[in-house]
């Protein structure tokens, strides 16, 4: 018997997380993706704080469609990372396939002007 979709994706998060750990100068750019909804966050690992935050539930995000949403919350995550001088970040997939929505946020933040 396979894993379940949660568990292969708990596992993939874990060995991408291995690997990818924010710092002042490159925080992590995390994404979590539900069915409806995405968001996105900036976080300085080693002091565990997060630094800016973007979601679709927000009244900026009004696109036409969830990937629409997802170009836009990319673009508002470059705005206010920019605002703060963060110019660079390590993306973190979050164990999603780099594909769909992901991949339309990461181009949205690099649109932005973030560059990872």
């Amino acid at each position: 018997m396979g894993l379940t979709k949660i568990k292969r994706r708990e596992r993939i998060r874990k060995r991408i997380r291995k690997t990818v750990s924010g710092n002042a100068t490159e925080p992590r750019l995390a994404v979590f993706r539900s069915n409806k909804e995405i968001y996105a966050q900036v976080i300085n690992d080693l002091n565990g704080t997060t630094i800016v935050t973007a979601s679709s539930r927000e009244k900026d995000v009004n696109g036409s469609s969830r990937l629409e949403n997802s170009i836009l919350v990319g673009k508002l995550i470059a705005e206010r990372s920019l605002a703060a001088g963060i110019k660079s970040v390590k993306f973190d997939r979050g164990g999603y396939l780099y594909h769909g929505r992901v991949k339309y946020l990461a181009d949205g933040a690099r649109d932005g002007g973030l560059k990872f």
